[in-house]
């Protein structure tokens, strides 16, 4: 992705209608005293906030507010166990209310609710409220110190609640607990391997969600040598906490800024950065520039507030309002109040942006209203409206907004309450009610004894929402101390050592030249990077190999090609891999490859997965189109594909490919999915005699699905072509699949940006050739 080049305004687009069907049929059900059953799914506490208040000695006030907007919400309720009203709510701005008269003192209120979700219809648990008593409502869900995890010792472990006077019920057996399990009077010693279960009563409440938290006790994880729970993680990690003065902070933030904000030099320099946050509140404003990490340090979003800005904006003379190489930098696990009202991430690719809470509006362009061609939002949630406007392209999965607007070409939705209507092409809004699986990512984070620990989210399947929306993120976690910490002056020899004594990894920022292939070999490992650290393998080796193992987790690194060509730079499962992963996959995530612009690096394929079940999270595999002298060039940087999938069952959620020389994507395995895909053709084709996949065929597909596979789906796909050195240059098709009914496409684009060059088809022999004025070519679906 580069700057150079001149597009067409944005469209722009307003709030989506939904119909009215739905709502007709549920107020004529609620005038009839009805309660809805076909159609109406059990709904979630993180979909609303619910109340009932006093407003006299005879009346009672509630009131129902979702996350999403209704376009009605029904109140069934019942005084005493008798009698019962169903009653369309009155709206006021969002909330619905509706008052019970006639109460007296020690009368109780049985109420449920069913409200419209962006289509269906949802019913609530039952709730209690008695009259001169408690404002009903459900108790907090409790808490585990430490959390659930792997330790090399007994733990002692605290059970907490949060709402006042809780009684607190829980069974070390793995069993749910019930009303007649022992009741929580102090601390517990876990001796042993135990899944701890706990749930918590308060009177005029209703029963919280069980908690769960499983602790291993000793195991194979304490092989790694002992290491610190404290650890010194380097000169380029940078920690702060609330009692140091704002200015202080402030000061250091702008000078990491004022290091890595320019496009022309910053881009491919050394340098990295990682800005840690304890629990607390800072009142600071953060712009954020090349390879730079900036993270809460909190188990949840909500234990960091930043009460201020985390920008990232076209901020250079040189970019000239242009966002589209805000490459390498991201924001995670903390809650901005943001200056304002409005937070600016203008960001292009390998840019994440994960576990935020915005208390207030998302805006995904620069303030110049100048193009950016990114993103990624995950496991977030946006209170007011996120705005796209003249992003190209935009991928958002298991997040909550409470609106969305804007829509260039290509607009993905997985998962995200308050997502717009599926629309595609006009407007190009792709959306999936849930994401098939997903599992966020693991994080770093500091406990109430001033220990680090790293989070390990559990898989989610189906899920919609960010995963912490109820309060907590349900998963494990593991001490610093099986974790070795990666810094300066380690070699591969010094990493493979650690990875085969047992331990985890913890990456901290700098670059890292390998001599030797990292091999990943034991289950679970988890390698976790953190302010952009750089993989270079040296003299043609191979950088990382993961053996078909389950649940390795490998998120934030950047891979850059040396200058000796590798047949690959990660690889995950040696070739023939065949077992099933499904109940604990591999997980790759926020995982970047670039080949040239640094470095003339040079390897025949960037990401290789053979292991069955694997998630793909997130990632850009680039062909460097621009860089430093002497690093790009037809002949200079070469690379055959980005990313060749072998194993069943893998899916991607967010795959960004650019610029490979042959088929940027190859998808041989059975049962794959995609949801987004977002792509360029190489822009330095010489002619088209030296890009032809065969005899007969102009150029290389920019997703090939293999000859014999029979299932394969994908969802919100585009690519797009600048051959700007000959734009003579054609390309046959960008999407080759086998036909069969197995193999499905929906929401599929193609545009020629500048008229550099064609596309002639979208998909096979289907789809138009690209037109001038930069505009698309749309299959809704294919077969």
């Amino acid at each position: 992705m580069t700057h150079h080049r001149t597009l067409p305004r944005a469209r722009r687009q307003g709030a989506h209608s939904v119909p009215l069907l739905l709502a007709v049929l549920a107020l004529l059900l609620g005038v009839l005293g009805v309660t809805p059953l076909a159609g109406t799914a059990a709904a979630a506490s993180p979909d609303y906030t619910q109340s009932v208040s006093a407003t006299s000695g005879t009346q009672a006030l509630i009131s129902f507010t979702p996350t999403t907007p209704a376009l009605y919400v029904d109140v069934h309720y019942l005084v005493n166990a008798a009698n019962q009203q169903n009653v369309r709510m009155a709206n006021a701005s969002g909330t619905w209310t509706q008052t019970v008269s006639g109460l007296v003192t020690g009368n109780v209120l049985d109420y449920w609710f069913t409200y419209e979700k962006s289509g269906p219809q949802y019913d609530t648990p039952h709730f209690s409220y008695t009259q001169g008593g408690s404002t009903g409502g459900q108790a907090a869900q409790p808490g585990f110190s430490p959390a659930g995890g792997q330790y090399a010792t007994a733990q002692t472990v605290t059970i907490s609640d949060a709402t006042a006077g809780a009684t607190i019920r829980y069974t070390r057996d793995g069993s749910t607990p019930t009303g007649s399990s022992p009741v929580y009077t102090g601390p517990i010693s876990v001796t042993a391997s135990s899944t701890v279960k706990a749930f918590a009563q308060a009177s005029g409440l209703a029963d919280s969600p069980v908690a769960t938290a499983v602790y291993t006790i000793g195991g194979t994880q304490t092989s790694c040598p002992v290491q610190s729970e404290t650890p010194d993680f380097g000169p380029n990690v940078h920690i702060y906490d609330p009692s140091m003065s704002a200015a202080s902070i402030q000061a250091q933030l702008d000078a990491h800024f004022e290091q890595m904000k320019d496009t022309q030099s910053a881009q491919f320099s050394s340098n990295r950065v990682a800005d840690l946050f304890k629990p607390g509140t800072y009142n600071v404003n953060d712009n954020v520039g090349f390879y730079t990490s900036v993270a809460g340090l909190g188990q949840e979003p909500g234990q960091v507030t930043i009460n201020g800005n985390i920008t990232v904006d076209a901020f250079n003379a040189s970019d000239a309002g242009n966002a589209t190489q805000n490459f390498w930098r991201s924001a995670e696990n903390l809650t901005i109040n943001p200056g304002g009202g409005t937070n600016r991430w203008a960001v292009a690719q390998a840019a994440p942006f994960r576990r935020i809470d915005v208390h207030g509006n998302l805006a995904l362009y620069p303030a110049s209203y100048g193009w950016a061609s990114g993103g990624y939002v995950a496991d977030s949630r946006v209170t007011g409206q996120m705005a796209s406007i003249s992003q190209q392209q935009w991928y958002t999965r298991d997040s909550g907004l409470g609106s969305w607007d804007g829509g260039v070409w290509n607009m993905v939705f997985s998962g995200v309450q308050g997502a717009p209507a599926n629309t595609f092409p006009a407007p190009p809004e792709t959306v999936l009610a849930t994401t098939p699986v997903s599992r966020d990512v693991p994080y770093l984070y500091v406990d109430g004894s001033n220990r680090y620990r790293v989070f390990l989210p559990s898989l989610r399947t189906n899920a919609s929402g960010p995963s912490w929306a109820s309060g907590s993120t349900p998963g494990s976690s593991l001490s610093m101390s099986q974790f070795y910490v990666v810094k300066a002056g380690d070699t591969a020899a010094s990493i493979n050592n650690a990875l085969a004594q047992g331990c985890n990894l913890f990456v901290t920022p700098g670059v890292y030249h390998l001599n030797q292939t990292l091999n990943v070999t034991r289950a679970n490992t988890v390698v976790l990077g953190i302010g952009y650290p750089t993989f270079v393998p040296d003299n043609g080796v191979n950088a990382v190999q993961v053996a078909d193992v389950d649940g390795v987790r490998i998120k934030g690194l950047l891979f850059d090609a040396g200058t000796v060509n590798s047949q690959a730079l990660l690889t995950v499962g040696p070739s023939g891999s065949a077992a099933s992963h499904a109940a604990n996959p591999t997980t790759v995530q926020d995982v970047f490859f670039r080949i040239g612009g640094q470095l003339a690096g040079k390897a025949t394929n960037s990401l290789v997965v053979n292991s069955s079940n694997t998630v793909i999270d997130h990632i850009w595999a680039w062909r460097a189109d621009h860089g430093n002298a002497g690093t790009i060039g037809w002949t200079t940087n070469t690379a055959d594909t980005g990313l060749v999938v072998n194993g069943n069952n893998v899916l991607a959620t967010g795959l960004f490919v650019e610029h490979y020389q042959k088929y940027e994507v190859i998808w041989n395995g059975q049962g794959g999915r995609t949801i987004f895909f977002q792509n360029e053709n190489p822009y330095d084709v010489p002619n088209q005699a030296a890009w032809k996949s065969s005899a007969s065929v102009n150029g290389y597909a920019a997703y090939k699905v293999g000859a014999n596979v029979t299932s394969h789906e994908a969802w919100g796909v585009g690519s797009y072509c600048y051959f700007n050195v000959n734009p003579a240059v054609a390309n046959y098709h960008a999407f080759e699949v086998p036909n069969n009914s197995g193999v499905r496409f929906h929401s599929l684009l193609t545009v020629s940006l500048n008229y550099q060059g064609t596309i002639t088809h979208v998909i096979n022999d289907t789809g138009a050739v690209t037109p001038t004025g930069t505009s698309p070519v749309n299959v809704v679906s294919y077969p």
